[in-house]
Parts: C-alpha cells; structure tokens; sequence
C-alpha cells in the first residue's frame, strides 16, 4: 500500500508449505495515521483476494464498475482472474481489526472473468456452542455453510472466538494446508500444548484434528484451510501466475494499456 502498518503473517517466502494461500496480511490499529493512505489503483492477476474486518471501514473500487464500503463483520472476495484493478481505502475507525487473504488460483483458472463479491456481516452465519462462538465466512462448520465455498479453491475460513480455557478441536482431511491467524488472546495448540501469542499464525502439521485450548485470557483466531494446489507459482508484486513468460506478458500489458480483458 501507500503507507499501511500491518503484520505479513505468510508472504512469498512461505509459498509451498502454505500452498494455495499465497499471503495473509493482518491489521489491528486504533491510530487512523497507520492506515489511510491506503491502497491505491494497482492491477491483480491470477489470484483472490479476501479481505475480512472484525471492525473497521474500507471503501473499495475497481474496473468493473464495483463500489462500495465493507465494515465491521463484513467481508470482501474478489476473483482477479485475468485481471482486475481495483483501491482499498480505509476510513479512520475507533480500530481496524482484520485480514486479507490471498488465495493462487488453479493454472486452469487464472484467466477466468474477474468477479467482486460484497458479502454483508449479515449474511456470515454464527454457530454458538458452550465456549465457542464460529463465524462460517467460507466452506461449512457444524453443518452450516457459509456464504462462500471457493469457486475455485474449495476454502474453509471461520472467525473462532473461543472462552477462557475453552477447548476446541475441528477435523481436517490431512492431505489439505491448515493454518491459522491469533487475532486477540492466546492459546495452547496441538498435542505439544505450545503457547502461541496474538499476532502469530500457526500451519499444522499433517494430522486429522486441530486442537486449541484457550489461556484464561480467551483466544480470537481466524483458521483457513484448503487442499495444496501444487503448481509452481511465478510470483511479481500483485500478479500470480504459473511461468515468467506469463508474469512478463502482464508486465507488457501494463505498459501497452491491453492489461484489462473486460469492459471498463
């Protein structure tokens, strides 16, 4: 961005093991100084960008025509497919508290039509059991589906607020990437009980269940979890592709103005 303070919790150092979530970069700021230069116009390709807030306020354009503002509960998915351009500019809030997710795209999707999806806080369901309350944002948990699946790459996201020293487990497929984000709080996880502390992601290893137990301060966390796409990833800036003869056609387009396929 132009300026904005956040946490890159996975980037492009860490694209095979977390394979086929690309980045995830998360905010938590009550100084508006941190984040209202924003993101200005820049182009995406081959990927989806998912951006959650817990609270907050980001208005949001692109070359579709979309406009629009996401704020507290809301979420934002949008497919660049074979490209899009768009700006996220946050307002000043009392905190802005969330994510954004990059999800790769399949080889045989990266030049789908781009799509933006406004998805409402009242559309996100909740599940409320003893200690736990889930937001379903993607994929199904206890039976409920989500707003979203993943058009292309089947996605579990849940927003899991657990109790003081409330246990949870959630059964995974072990052949699919699972990791998760502490937004506020901390938590014991998995079988070695390690103490992981706000503002650290965890990937789990390739077990059946995830376990995390909540410290008596309570735990916020966000989990993602999808199957590895496992195709090699070329990777500049904001475009995703799969060779660099594709990543320097984007470039070249850019530059000669033929970059967007759709009408403006």
């Amino acid at each position: 961005g132009a300026g904005v303070k956040l946490v890159r919790v996975i980037g492009n150092q860490d694209i095979y093991d977390f394979d086929p979530f690309l980045m995830l970069d998360a905010f938590d700021s009550t100084d508006p100084n941190d984040y209202v230069k924003g993101f200005p116009w820049h182009p995406h390709r081959g990927i989806e960008t998912v951006t959650y807030l817990i609270s907050g306020k980001i208005e949001h354009g692109d070359s579709l025509g979309n406009e629009g503002a996401i704020d507290d509960g809301c979420c934002q998915w949008m497919t660049a497919g074979n490209g899009i351009i768009h700006q996220e500019m946050p307002k000043p809030a009392k905190r802005m508290l969330g994510s954004q997710l990059w999800i790769n795209l399949p080889k045989s999707d990266k030049m789908t039509e781009p799509v933006y999806r406004d998805i409402r806080s009242e559309q996100i369901p909740t599940v409320k059991e003893e200690g736990v309350t889930v937001r379903v944002i993607s994929g199904t948990y206890a039976g409920v589906n989500g707003p979203e699946q993943g058009d292309f790459v089947k996605t579990i996201y849940l927003d899991v607020k657990l109790e003081p020293n409330t246990e949870w487990s959630f059964p995974v497929d072990p052949r699919k990437t699972a990791f998760c984000y502490m937004v506020e709080g901390s938590a014991l996880v998995s079988d070695a009980k390690q103490k992981i502390d706000s503002g650290l992601g965890v990937l789990f290893g390739e077990g059946d269940t995830i376990d995390i137990t909540a410290t008596k301060e309570g735990i916020r966390f966000f989990l993602y979890v999808a199957k590895p796409l496992g195709e090699p990833i070329a990777w500049r800036g904001p475009i995703v592709m799969n060779t660099q003869d594709e990543l320097k056609l984007a470039s070249k387009e850019l530059r000669d103005g033929t970059f967007i396929k759709h009408k403006v």
